[in-house]
Formats: C-alpha cells, structure tokens, sequence
C-alpha cells in the first residue's frame, strides 16, 4: 500500500526497472555468464573423454540433440540456483517485497533477466558444442531453425526456472532440490526440444512434420508454466 502523496509505478515501469537492476548488476561482473560457460566447457570436456574412442563409423548426428540438451539443463541450472542469491543476501527479497509492485511483476522481472543470461550462454554453449560434436558432420537442413527450439526451451526454463528458485531458496541443499524438483517437471520441454533438435539435425524424410509439432508443444509448455507460474508466484515469494 503506498503512502499519502506518492503513486506506484505501472506494472510495466516495476518491470522495467527491476530487469535494468538485475542487468546493471550482473554487466559489472559478469560473474554468473562466466561461472555457466565455465560448467559448459567442463561438460564439453566430458564429453571429449567419452567419445574418445568411439569407432569411426559412429554417427554422432543420431544423439546430438540429446547432448547439447543435457549441456543446456545442466548449465541452466548452475545461473538458476544462483539467480536468487544477490536477493538473499542482507534481506534484500524482504525490501523487494515491500515495493508497492505486484507480485507477478517480480516473477516476470526476474524470469526476462533468467531469459537473457540463459539465452546468451546456451548460444555460446551450442555453438562450442557443435563445432566439438559436428566437427567433421554437415547437418541435411539450415541451422538457422535451431533457434525456434532453443528460443521455446529457453523461455520455458527460465519461467519454471525462476518459480523453483524461489520456493528453494532459503532450503537446505538448495542446489540439488532446485535439480530434483526441476528436471521431472521440465521433462515434457525438454523431451519436446529434443525432438525438434534431433530431426533438426538429422534430417531424415518427413522431419519437418516432427519439428514443428515438437515446437508446437515445447509453445504449450511455455504457455502453460508462464501461467500457473504467475498465478502461483504471489504465494511462493512470500511463503
């Protein structure tokens, strides 16, 4: 409830500055983009010792996806579990909250920022990952249509990303919750991108079909989560 004489900021306004603080913060340091594409490094390293010995005639093509998309969850997750941390510090969520915002406008704030930081490691995650994988490999289609699922799966993190942050955030073990709450209920998305990655790939006959009714339901995911997210976020912040 705001005082006498003063107004609260339009939605938009609340929303506006909370992303321009989150980004202000994170562009001084840039520690959380650095400590996520370190962990991608380390799982591309990963990846080199078990496919060091693979025979010649193995066609990483047929399991690409899976891999860029287990390298995406799980560098995901390290900004995720780091993204209230800044909030925790000092009872900073407390003076969040007592801004005259609604509280869906917190959630959207904070899962735009997630978004944004996410997008931009998984790009450069992606990319390192296919030159390490698809080295030697010509994908049959334009590469370009990888960004319809990375963007849908990207979206559909950082909104069930941003709410499991929250309910975990003054939890014991926050870290490995965040994952085991995370991974069940973001399976459908990630089962639909990787779908869509793969045919993307691969290329075989009729994949276009399979894409677009993988991206189509990696859509209705995003919208669903968005939803209950917003719903939800209002009770979760101050539980």
């Amino acid at each position: 409830m705001s005082r006498p004489g003063t107004h609260a900021p339009s939605a938009f306004t609340g929303w506006r500055i909370l992303v321009a603080k989150d980004l202000r913060q994170e562009l001084r340091s840039f520690s959380l983009l650095i400590s996520m594409l370190i962990y991608a490094v380390l799982i591309l390293i990963v990846y080199g010792v078990a496919f060091a010995y693979v025979s010649s005639g193995f066609d990483v093509l047929q399991i690409a996806g899976g891999l860029l998309w287990a390298l995406v969850i799980f560098t995901s997750l390290v900004g995720l579990a780091r993204s209230f941390a800044r909030e925790r510090e000092n009872d900073c969520l407390e003076g969040l909250l007592l801004a005259p915002l609604d509280r869906s406008v917190i959630f959207f704030a904070k899962a735009t920022v997630n978004c944004i930081v996410l997008l931009i490691v998984e790009i450069v995650a992606i990319l390192l990952g296919g030159l390490f994988l698809l080295g030697n490999t010509s994908p049959d289609v334009s590469w370009w249509l990888l960004l319809v699922p990375v963007i849908l799966g990207t979206i559909g993190i950082a909104a069930v990303g941003t709410l499991l942050a929250t309910i975990t955030a003054n939890a014991r073990g926050k870290d490995v919750l965040l994952a085991l709450l995370f991974i069940p209920i973001a399976f459908p998305l990630l089962y639909a991108c990787v779908a869509a990655t793969s045919v993307l790939l691969i290329g075989s006959i009729g994949w276009t079909g399979t894409f677009w009714i993988a991206s189509a339901l990696a859509a209705g995911y995003d919208i669903i989560m968005i939803a209950l997210a917003w719903l939800l976020y209002g009770y979760v912040v101050e539980a």
